[in-house]
């Protein structure tokens, strides 16, 4: 099977050795868990419940503040201690519920098996996700049940699942296609049927053998499904990216893949629908994996949301008397913490834990205009000259020079001599855009 690609990219070394091997392990019951309102992209969710109120595992605490929302389950079985601002891995204090655990993990009663899921109508599998608070789980955090529907007089023919898992370190995903493929593709198989679709592909790349092979065995009862060999070069897992590399079809920068009649979903999305379809499982609790040199016992756990940063790294052996960086995600677009008192979110794939000598202080040097950024952005922009732009607060050529297009994938930074923070400045430049443009529209609605 030949490997496919994009264009430009980068290529750096992805220190997936520690975690690969071992099985998903099942992180124990917290003690306290903080689950934020807001773990996804759109309007957080408004709370269901009050300070003191004794709830389930899988209970409803707060339902969708909006259509590009979603609800938030409990993850353990306890009393509502705190309704109230608490550390967050966005890097702020935003609203959480605290739950106290009573140890028992008493399931609530909402959550009811469904036998023949298959035979569900899309309109059925939809609520179904929308109930069940599933977002992407690739680390986007966009609600699942609006990217089932596309814009009308819009048709879907093709499922992509993301199973390129092209981040260094990371390997909840592989893992995920080593140990439940049935259930991956199960989940392919119920949201294919939500958008009406006509086949189902799976990019995996080509340093995931073992996942392939799992893969297209579990997919050779499907008719429909086919597995595609994916080069390895970052960033493989990103929708346009890979939309060019299983489909050959290159989008403009401009056009969503829905308009095309692509919908993208990560492997762990689709497990996450299974559960929620033909289990009835709300989103409480994800696979992330623990890694980086500063941890003592790298590996890949189950855990339930809102589980603190500094519980879960104890279950992996605490961190090393050096350790200097802890990041959420992986270390080319993942966040990095102030604080290990931030709990796991919906889109927490990682928490990865590095030495002092392992952070250098980077000082950045003036653009020397090598044109390295430019070479290797996998949108095509001319990040240089946008980088100089958002330096020095011209927010203005930043727009026009397309820096809304930018994926934040953290290939300029990677290259780049001078070590400029390029990323950095991408973000800054599309905040303050996003800023003025809600300025703009509160204006004209008043």
């Amino acid at each position: 099977m030949p490997s496919t690609s994009f264009k430009r990219g980068v290529h750096p070394p992805y220190f997936k050795e520690a975690t690969r091997e071992g099985e998903i392990g099942r992180a124990s019951l917290p003690r306290i868990v903080r689950i934020p309102l807001e773990q996804h992209i759109g309007s957080p969710a408004n709370p269901v419940v009050k300070l003191g109120e004794h709830v389930k595992t899988g209970q409803l605490i707060a339902e969708a503040g909006g259509y590009v929302s979603a609800a938030i389950h409990s993850s353990v079985s306890g009393r509502v201690t705190a309704i109230r601002a608490f550390p967050h891995p966005f890097g702020t204090k935003m609203p959480a519920i605290e739950i106290e655990s009573d140890g028992r993990d008493t399931l609530s009663k909402e959550i009811r098996p469904v036998r023949d899921y298959l035979s569900l109508s899309s309109e059925e599998i939809i609520e179904g996700v929308h109930v069940a608070g599933i977002v992407g789980m690739g680390g986007a955090g966009f609600p699942t049940h609006v990217k089932l529907k596309p814009p009308k007089g819009r048709r879907i023919h093709t499922l992509i699942l993301n199973g390129a898992e092209c981040e260094p370190f990371l390997t909840c995903d592989f893992r995920l296609m080593l140990e439940r493929p049935v259930e991956v593709l199960q989940g392919a198989l119920v949201l294919k049927k939500a958008v009406s679709g006509d086949r189902i592909i799976i990019g995996i790349e080509a340093n995931k053998e073992e996942a392939i092979e799992s893969m297209s065995g579990a997919a050779a009862s499907f008719g429909e499904v086919s597995v595609v060999r994916l080069e390895v070069k970052y960033p493989q897992g990103s929708e346009l990216q890979l939309i060019k590399a299983v489909a050959g079809v290159e989008l403009p920068k401009s056009k969503l893949p829905l308009e095309a009649g692509f919908v993208v979903q990560n492997v762990a999305t689709s497990f996450a629908v299974f559960e929620a379809v033909a289990g009835g499982k709300p989103l409480y609790e994800r696979v992330v994996t623990v890694a980086g040199s500063g941890v003592r016992e790298p590996g890949n756990f189950l855990v339930r949301i809102g589980t603190l940063f500094s519980d879960l790294l104890e279950q992996a052996g605490g961190i090393v008397e050096d350790a200097a960086k802890v990041i959420m995600g992986g270390p080319m677009m993942g966040l990095a913490q102030h604080s290990l008192e931030v709990p796991v979110v919906k889109g927490t794939s990682g928490i990865l834990v590095f030495r002092d000598s392992e952070v250098p202080v980077l000082n950045a040097l003036p653009c020397i205009h090598c044109g390295r950024c430019e070479t290797h952005c996998p949108s095509g922009l001319p990040t240089a000259r946008i980088g100089l732009a958002a330096e020095f607060g011209k927010y203005d050529v930043t727009e026009a020079l397309g820096v809304m297009e930018c994926i934040e994938c953290g290939c300029c930074s990677y290259v780049c001599p001078s070590k400029r923070p390029m990323t950095h400045y991408m973000r800054a430049a599309k905040a303050e855009i996003m800023t003025r443009r809600k300025r703009e529209k509160a204006a004209s609605a008043g």
